[in-house]
């Protein structure tokens, strides 16, 4: 028997791993805070009707579900903890298709007992002016080696979500903040991936990679000194009408996920010892952008 898989927030990310469960024949439960009748995924392929509803009371809940694929943003995690107490049993797998790497930590109170699994997410996707989500390439998911991964390889196998087991998931976790880090400025500019042609903002970049990198290897992360270089290149190879989550929260006016993309750096320098000059200009910036006042 399949097991039984909720999805709770049904955006960007959200779409994608419903359309590619349904697309699979085993259409997931769909929880959020917008009623919606169905979602829908489109990328070159055509497009993917995800029958719903989207259901809106956690109250209405009767029984928990196997594995629950949490796709809220970092900001939203106190308001969705109603849902995780009505889906969450001990036995039930989380797993968190969030930005960050403290994600185990943010969400073991609110999970009853649940395994929580951590991930990295390669979904290139944006939701349109219509409601439905566009998908640039391949959605891929990194997961850890470890209790609950097993749970969630059976219920992603055979949908179109490549999914990896990586040996050491802190470095892949580290690198892809790193890029959501100096994704960061995007938000400072109001522009998209074609401002990292200029060789100033580029100059900056890397500079900010740097702190970063120094941060990441004091967690634990293996990550060489070309990752800055790297980073860079990527995004001025990336198209110039190229945007990321943080800069649409920040177009439409919504709470962004500065402390977990950028304030973490900011952080964990200051708790290892690490000067972080460049973070501690923009992690005020990016908060008061988020935040407030004014």
């Amino acid at each position: 028997m399949d097991a039984s898989v909720a999805v709770v927030g049904p955006g960007a990310i959200g779409t994608v791993v419903a359309a590619a469960l349904h697309d699979a024949g085993r259409t997931p439960l769909l929880f959020g805070r917008t009623a919606r009748d169905h979602l829908e995924l489109v990328d070159v392929s055509g497009r993917i009707v995800v029958p719903g509803p989207v259901q809106t009371d956690p109250r209405a809940v009767t029984d928990p579900v196997d594995v629950v694929l949490l796709a809220v943003k970092a900001t939203q995690v106190p308001a969705c903890a109603p849902w995780l107490a009505a889906l969450c049993r001990p036995g039930t797998v989380v797993c968190v298709l969030q930005n960050g790497v403290e994600q185990v930590r943010s969400l073991a109170p609110h999970v009853a007992g649940a395994d929580v699994v951590p991930s990295v997410v390669w979904f290139p996707a944006e939701t349109q002016h219509d409601g439905t989500v566009w998908l640039r390439a391949t959605p891929r998911l990194t997961l850890p080696d470890g209790p609950g991964t097993g749970a969630l390889l059976r219920a992603l196998d055979g949908t179109r979500v490549e999914v990896d087991v990586a040996q050491d998931f802190t470095s892949v976790a580290w690198r892809k903040l790193l890029q959501n880090a100096v994704a960061g400025l995007m938000v400072l500019t109001g522009r998209r991936a074609g401002m990292f042609a200029r060789d100033d903002l580029a100059r900056l970049a890397h500079d900010y990679l740097r702190e970063c990198l120094l941060v990441a290897r004091a967690e634990g992360a293996d990550l060489g000194d070309d990752v800055p270089d790297a980073l860079v290149e990527q995004f001025r190879g990336s198209p110039a009408d190229m945007g990321t989550s943080i800069l649409a929260d920040r177009i439409a006016g919504n709470p962004l996920e500065w402390d977990v993309r950028n304030g973490v750096v900011q952080r964990l320098g200051a708790a290892h010892g690490i000067p972080t000059p460049v973070s501690d200009v923009l992690v005020p910036l990016l908060a008061a952008a988020s935040d407030g006042p004014g």
